[in-house]
């Protein structure tokens, strides 16, 4: 018999664990997943890559959801649908407060709902915002694993490119960091009864810099400082599963 499979990421409808984390770039999935106790891969379809295995004796899921908003949520989307309750998105992000380092962990309590997919499902008001419970179990994971981490806000973006609008300012709003798809996750996770949150390593202590002045990209997350930060961010991420899972029964 042909295993049932959900339309979009081709994952099966049962069978997956109820906490993941989840990452933008399949090759990160594949990284984190190499963390783990009796790893193994459950699907590959476009840009949805999935792992299951275990942390510390938690089973857990990590998947990838690619580049941007709208085709994130189909990922969220379809977890949820496949019984998993508990996400934890782990990603990169530009710096937008100063003292906020490359390499460093921002800890998401809330997100700036521009993701270009949200606005059509609901009103502007509807607010994005981290489970509570999320938001403390990766600080304790941060302190635990000594990493540099700071907790706030963080815009989510559709747009990556700098294009020929101006960009809305949020100077002065006090916004950590600037990334492109956890808003589509804390939006969903509200709708659905989920826990969510967000960790993020730093990959550009200047996030409204991406051209130099000869107007050459100058945004390199390929360096030593920020492959150290994701290390640190994937043991981060998991630990938190398992804090969530065994400390405040989530």
């Amino acid at each position: 018999m042909t295993q049932d499979l959900l339309p979009i990421t081709r994952i099966p409808r049962t069978g997956l664990p109820a906490h993941a984390v989840v990452v933008g770039d399949p090759a990160r999935a594949a990284a984190v997943a190499a963390l783990l106790d009796d790893a193994e891969e459950v699907s590959y379809h476009r840009e949805y890559r999935v792992f299951s295995g275990s942390w510390k004796g938690l089973p857990v899921v990590v998947a990838s959801h690619g580049v941007g908003g709208p085709g994130a949520i189909l990922l969220f989307q379809e977890l949820a649908d496949a019984g998993v309750r508990v996400l934890l998105r782990f990603g990169t992000a530009g710096a937008m407060k100063p003292g906020i380092a490359d390499g460093d962990l921002v800890i998401a309590e809330a997100a700036v709902r521009d993701d270009g997919v949200t606005q059509q499902l609901l009103p502007p008001e509807y607010p994005a915002v981290s489970s509570p419970e999320a938001v403390f179990a990766l600080q304790r994971a941060a302190r635990a694993a000594d990493a540099p981490h700071h907790r706030g806000v963080v815009w989510t973006r559709a747009a990556f490119q700098p294009g020929l609008l101006p960009l809305f300012s949020y100077d002065g709003a006090g916004l950590a960091a600037i990334e492109m798809e956890l808003s589509a996750l804390l939006v969903t996770a509200s709708l659905r009864g989920l826990v969510a949150g967000g960790v993020l390593v730093i990959d550009g202590a200047n996030a409204d810099e991406l051209v130099d002045e000869g107007g050459e990209s100058a945004y390199d997350p390929h360096r030593e400082v920020v492959a150290a930060g994701v290390e640190r961010g994937a043991v981060v991420s998991l630990e938190a599963l398992r804090v969530l899972a065994e400390e405040y029964g989530l």
